[in-house]
Order: C-alpha cells, then structure tokens, then sequence
C-alpha cells in the first residue's frame, strides 16, 4: 500500500494547502468592503477640491503658477506606477504593469527619457529588472493608505515638473470596476487638461469670494491638494483592486483544491480497491494449491 499512502499524503498537502486559500479569501472580502469605503469616502474632497480650483483658475489666469503650465517640447516624462506590496491577486499587477511597459516602449522608441516613481514593490522590482531610472518609490503601504508617506515622493516629482525636468506626467494603476472587474488605467496627472479646468455646475451664480492671503496662493495650494488627492484615490482605488483580486483569485484556488482533493480520493479507493482483489486473489489461489 505503498501507493496508497503517497496518495494519503498528497490529499491532507492538498487539503491544508485549501484551508489556508480559505482563511485567506475571508480576509480579502472582509478587507475589500472597508477598501470599497475608504475608496468613496475620498471621493467628496477631491471633487469639492477641484470645484474651487476650477473657480480661481477661471477667474485668475495671470496666476504664473509652473503646475498649470503647458510645456510645448517632450524631451523627458515621468510615470507614478501604483501596484500592489504583495501578491496572489491574479493577473491584476501583470496587466497595470504590461500596460505601463507598453507606455514606456512607445515614449523610448521616440528617444523620450522616462522617470518613475513606483508606490508599491511589485512595480518597483519590475522597473528595476528592466533597468529604468527609478527616482523615488515607496514599499509597505500596509492596508490603509497614508499621505504622509506619499508626500515625500509626489514633491519630488512635482518639483521635477515644476522646474522643467519632466514635460508631461503620467498615473498608472488598476481602476476598481466591481467586485468581479478591475481594469488597468492610465492618466496624464501633469499638464492638468481643460476637462479639469471647465466651467462648474456654480458658475452661474455671480458668488465673489475673498481669499486669504491672496487668490493665487490659494490656488496653488489647492492645486497641490487636488493633484495629491487624484494620487490618493488611485491608490485607494487600487487597493480596494487588490483585495477583489485576491478574494477571487483565493475562491478559485480553494475550489481547484477541492477538485484536487475529489480526484486524489477516486484515485486512492481504485489503489486501495485494486489491492483488496489482489490479496483476496493469492488467499484462493493458496487455499486452491493446497
């Protein structure tokens, strides 16, 4: 029955293996509704943010503000790549990061030089394998995104713009859709597009506003505040991302081990089944010789 008991073995691998894809798939649903409101609990001050700015910019527009310039030329462009720390998430870092690369290729073929700022390890060994200039990244988010641990990499990058190192900026992170889909997604943060900076559902109240210290610094406040924002919610969003990924990915994994195990046992009965007949086989034919 030495079969036997490799069979036994490689059911109770399976079958603990099923018991840790479980406890995992438990916690990503439990970690994705808190992601899910954390991700549209951001959203009202990003919105509220990006209506005041749109009133100062229509308003004040000798503002001088290097953010809201438009560079003519593209001799240098950055990417903020968000992935995920860990993974066991599908394919969900495989296609941000396919998406990213076909980005980079096409910029590099035109003799444009790329710099990054990778939130995320995933992201961050993949730049480093392929040898591109990583100039800031930030590892461990945890599950709950900070801004203080972000700030320190977006000035840096938002300097580099402001002082014409970078011509144009990019957003690339994996968009939630619903529990089932998440798509990746890329979006020019910098140079800020007129969409941004329409007219408001407010502008045709004749509202005038005295802005302390003086309406330009407002703006360029806020306009930092809306740009870390964008960054914020793409990161909440990814993470809310990561964990219906996971969730999913886990449920399959546990359900293949399942199939595993239903197959291994069919198996193990047939050896055991087989052994039985072949013992019972030599009993008759001994009692028949003798």
């Amino acid at each position: 029955m030495a079969v036997g008991k490799e069979i036994l073995t490689k059911i109770r691998s399976v079958q603990n293996t099923q018991k840790i894809t479980k406890a995992m798939q438990m916690v990503s649903t439990s970690k994705m509704r808190k992601t899910q409101e954390r991700m549209r609990l951001a959203r009202p001050y990003a919105d509220k943010v990006r209506l005041v700015m749109n009133r100062l910019a229509q308003t004040h527009t000798d503002h001088g503000i290097k953010l809201l310039e438009q560079h003519e030329a593209k001799n240098r462009v950055g990417f903020i790549l968000i992935t995920t720390d860990k993974g066991l998430c599908g394919g969900l870092n495989a296609n941000v990061l396919k998406k990213f690369f076909a980005q980079v290729q096409e910029y590099q073929s035109q003799g444009i030089e790329v710099d990054v700022v990778c939130f995320g390890s995933k992201g961050l060994l993949a730049c480093q394998r392929v040898g591109l200039n990583v100039v800031a990244s930030v590892t461990n988010l945890g599950d709950t995104p900070k801004m203080e641990v972000l700030l320190g990499a977006l000035t840096e990058v938002f300097q580099r713009y402001e002082k014409r190192e970078l011509d144009t900026i990019h957003l690339v992170s994996s968009r939630f859709i619903n529990t089932m889909k998440q798509e990746p997604c890329s979006e020019i943060l910098l140079p800020i597009g007129e969409e941004v900076l329409n007219e408001d559902d407010e502008a045709h109240y004749s509202w005038d506003y005295t802005y302390e210290p003086s309406p330009v610094a407002v703006l360029e406040y806020l306009l930092r505040r809306y740009l870390e924002s964008v960054v914020y919610q793409a990161l909440s969003e990814n993470m809310a991302a990561e964990q219906a990924a996971r969730m999913v990915a886990m449920k399959a994994a546990t359900d293949n081990a399942g199939s595993a195990i239903k197959e291994l046992r069919l198996v193990y009965n047939k050896s055991r089944q087989a052994a039985i007949t072949t013992e019972l086989t030599e009993i008759v034919a001994g009692a028949a010789a003798v």
